[in-house]
């Protein structure tokens, strides 16, 4: 079946880029069109460590670029989505026994001119890299570096005694699905089209415009446009092969592994540990009740296989942290895990972590032009978009830097009035819900609970009334959708919970 409407842009791909594409694009005034085979945010962009962050190590490699342009970033993101993001400070341990890995160009130097160090990551070294993490992106409002005595301190009561000293510096936490979620629904809002679960299948230039087709429950339907927008993520080069054009690109397939574990310490900082093999772990807060702990890099053999966190790297997670930690954790204590499969460019480094994490746009110019996304990171995923549309359509002015995502038009140190105002507001919602609603939706939780006077709950805090915003608002269609990526109610939902809200979304 062909479609009428001819797009500007046609956009392969529901990841951050993806959607952060289609939003800008829809913002200048273009129209577009956006398919993802499966749901919003369901492969990498749901996988991260979700960090909005410049990437300590990368100044290791010394690629200085990349780190600072994450690291302006980091605030204007900060200040756009203050809801699904937030400050976060943490503690980086110092030890004698920490190494660098001995493939960045940080570790090859100091062998040179100091080679009695055998490979170790001074402390002064650290000092210096976070001294270039305050200042390179011209820091305004997250807090500097600072040292720590962990000696008696909160900080140190979860440490190993041997653990003495600390670094704390800042990053921001994200809830990375939600930033997908939020923006593709800002971008239908603004007049895009965004089709999930729909596959796609080919693309041709055919009289000046892309001849795109694409499948939605066993149905073709061929869609046409202006320029094709490939950001399909790890399924680049697949959907690469489906397109008739003389571009190919070769990416590398890294697999990152998390577990979670119920929480480690009571207080709200995260820690950055370094590993006696040059790697880095972290530890972060997570959903109030658990300890999130990752990640791995492994390289990731083929798209066709599902990222899993196999028990040799939950095992590889547990026994680095355990290193650290005054009370050992083990493999029993795992709750939850995922897996990840971060599409990087291949610079023919030998370690997956080694791989960089910088992106490259390749455009392929003339009648109908083809823009193609290698590589990325979740924090540069709003410059990444402005550029890729900039190189589409340069007479149209970029415009998201600053425009808040929906329900976000506010500040970080207002979010405690806002959670006030709406449990004086619903009584009757406990405090633990309250919190999560204004972390997942800020200032549109009074549009999602309306003038409810009781909640019908499904379960765990969610009601019929999140459902049916998610269900209307933000391309929710499964239980799976809205239990482990609208939201991380997964972790908390009981069995009789999941067959009610799967039982009350059949009957929707």
């Amino acid at each position: 079946m062909m479609q009428d409407q001819i797009s500007d842009i046609f956009i392969i791909g529901g990841g951050v880029n993806g959607c952060g594409i289609a939003r800008d694009a829809a913002g200048r005034g273009l129209s577009v069109t956006l398919v993802e085979q499966g749901d919003l945010a369901s492969g990498t962009s749901s996988a991260s460590t979700k960090l909005f962050h410049g990437g300590l190590r990368y100044l290791e490699y010394f690629e200085l670029r990349l780190v600072r342009e994450a690291l302006k970033e980091r605030e204007v993101l900060l200040g756009m989505m203050p809801h699904i993001s937030w400050p976060m400070r943490f503690v980086l341990p110092l030890s004698p026994d920490m190494r660098f890995d001995t493939e960045t160009p940080a570790a090859r130097l100091l062998a040179r001119v100091m080679p009695w160090m055998k490979g170790r990551r001074p402390d002064w070294m650290i000092r210096l890299g976070l001294f270039l993490y305050d200042h390179l992106g011209g820091r305004k409002e997250l807090p500097a570096t600072s040292g720590l005595r962990l000696k008696g301190t909160a900080e140190g009561a979860v440490l190993d005694e041997r653990f003495a000293r600390a670094f704390e510096y800042s990053d921001v936490w994200v809830d990375d699905a939600r930033l997908v979620s939020l923006n593709a629904r800002d971008a239908h809002e603004r007049g895009a089209h965004v089709l999930t679960r729909t596959r796609f299948v080919n693309a041709a230039r055919v009289d000046g415009l892309w001849q795109v087709t694409v499948e939605c429950d066993g149905v073709n339907e061929v869609h046409r446009a202006r320029a094709l927008v490939n950001a399909a993520g790890p399924w680049v080069a697949e959907a690469l092969s489906h397109v008739s054009t003389g571009m190919r690109g070769q990416i590398r397939l890294v697999r990152g592994s998390h577990i979670v574990v119920p929480k480690l310490y009571d207080h709200d900082k995260c820690y950055f540990l370094q590993g006696t093999d040059g790697r880095i772990c972290f530890l972060i807060p997570y959903e109030e009740d658990f300890t999130l702990i990752g990640t791995t890099d492994a390289d990731h053999s083929s798209v066709d296989e599902r990222p899993e966190a196999s028990e040799a790297e939950q095992a590889y997670l547990i026994e680095f942290v355990n290193s650290y930690l005054r009370a050992d954790i083990s493999l029993a204590d795992v709750v939850w895990s995922y897996s990840g499969v971060r599409p990087l460019q291949d610079d023919g480094q030998t370690s997956a972590s080694a791989a960089t994490r910088d992106y490259e746009l390749r455009l392929e110019a003339g009648e109908a032009p083809l823009l193609t996304v290698f590589g990325g990171k979740i924090t540069t995923y709003r410059k990444l978009a402005e550029a890729a549309v900039s190189k589409l359509a340069p007479e149209h002015a970029p415009w998201t830097k600053g425009v808040a995502l929906a329900g976000g038009d506010f500040t970080v140190s207002e979010k405690p009035a806002l959670e006030a105002r709406v449990a004086e507001a619903y009584p009757f919602i406990e405090p633990r819900t309250v919190r999560r609603l204004v972390r997942s939706y800020g200032l549109d939780v009074f549009e999602v609970l309306g003038d409810c006077v009781a909640l019908v709950d499904l379960g765990a805090g969610l009601s019929t009334r999140e459902v049916d915003w998610l269900i209307g608002h933000e391309f929710a269609l499964t239980a799976e959708d809205i239990l482990w990526r609208r939201s991380k109610l997964g972790l908390r939902m009981n069995a009789d919970g999941v067959a009610a809200l799967e039982a009350y979304l059949a009957a929707r």
